[in-house]
Formats: C-alpha cells, sequence, structure tokens
C-alpha cells in the first residue's frame, strides 16, 4: 500500500509552498487527501493563477491535469463533505499537513473546534496521536497567535513556520520555496533531495 498524506489549503498566503509540496508528493507516488477552503481559493487565484471551483469533482480534475498525475493519487473533499475519511479517526492516515494555514484555521484546531472538515481533520490527527504539522503564514504574531501555537506544540503537533535559511545562498526563488518544502517532508518522514543537507 502506497503512502497517503492528508493536506489541507487554507487561505494564508503561500500558495508556491502548496504547489511544489504537492509536486513531490505526485513524484513519490504518494496519495494525498486534499482539502481547500473557500479563502485558499481565492489567494491561490491570486498567487497561481488557479481557478479552482468549489465543487471538489471538478477541482480534482483540474489539479489532476495541472499536475499531470494518476488520478488515483488525488482526492479532493468539499470544506462540508462529512463523509471523508478524514472526520473520523478510523481512516489509515499518519500525517496531515496544513500549508499554509491562516491564523483562524490555527485558533480553530487549537480550540478543537470541527465546523469544517480541515478543523475536523486536524482535531482526529490530534485525538488520535497521528502527525499534524502545521506551516502558518503570518507575520508579526500576536500574543493570541503564539498562545494558540504554543498550546497545540504542547499537545504534539509541529508547528514549522516557512522561515527559509540563507546559508545554501539560493539565487532563485524556488530554491527559497524548496527549502521550506523540504523541512515539511522531513517532518512528514518522507525522503526527498530539494536542498543539499548540512555538512554535505
Amino acid at each position: 500500500m502506497n503512502k497517503q498524506i492528508a493536506l489541507a489549503f487554507t487561505g494564508a498566503s503561500g500558495a508556491p509552498y502548496s504547489k511544489r509540496l504537492l509536486e513531490v508528493l505526485f513524484e513519490q507516488n504518494i496519495t494525498v487527501h486534499l482539502m481547500i477552503s473557500a479563502a485558499a481559493r481565492i489567494v491561490f487565484a491570486d498567487e497561481l493563477g488557479w481557478k479552482l471551483p468549489a465543487a471538489a469533482n471538478k477541482a480534482n480534475k483540474i489539479l489532476v491535469e495541472q499536475f499531470q498525475c494518476d488520478p488515483e493519487l488525488l482526492k479532493v473533499y468539499g470544506e462540508q463533505q462529512w463523509s471523508s475519511p478524514l472526520a473520523s479517526g478510523s481512516h489509515q492516515i499518519e500525517t496531515m499537513i496544513i500549508c499554509p494555514c491562516t491564523m483562524g484555521t490555527l485558533s480553530a484546531v487549537a480550540c478543537g473546534s470541527s465546523d469544517n472538515l480541515i478543523n475536523r481533520a486536524a482535531d482526529v490527527m490530534i485525538k488520535e496521536n497521528r502527525k499534524l504539522i502545521i506551516v502558518p503564514r503570518e507575520t508579526p504574531f500576536s500574543a493570541i497567535h503564539l498562545e494558540n501555537m504554543l498550546k497545540l506544540s504542547r499537545l504534539g503537533v509541529c508547528i514549522l513556520p516557512p522561515s527559509p535559511g540563507f546559508y545554501f545562498q539560493p539565487t532563485q526563488l524556488s530554491e527559497v520555496v524548496d527549502f521550506v518544502v523540504a523541512k515539511i517532508l522531513d517532518q512528514a518522514g518522507i525522503e526527498h533531495d530539494l536542498i543539499p543537507r548540512w555538512g554535505e
């Protein structure tokens, strides 16, 4: 059985990270269970030119064509699709990534709110003691944001702000994006060669 990842896009800036993450996951034949918020569709249109419809099946088709991936590797769910396996702890997916993560989503997850599938899926990962990786994209952080991140970190959630290093002297934006995506993949336990390791 191939590896499976739950992935959520929310309405923070950072769509290039999400796009690159999807590319690498598909390249490695990892099945992606994807959730896209309404705000994410707006931001992704601005940052990537993607016009993703609200209907999950239509968004699924567009993304399969965009990435030229095996259709079996992508499953897109609607925000209120409670029939999704992600809404239950009985599913077998061990890792969920929210990239990028808005402060609103962060707050909902920290409070245990489950008013949409993204929040519920994150709640499931926490209660089942599975890996949840949150990529919060905001600056500066308020005390509220920091308190929510601390609360989640104490519960075992990985808080991974997209803060690229520059010690490898990147010359292109794509290298900066790869640095952040590499950190996400490391936390998800997915092998990659996006950036050189320190000391190599």
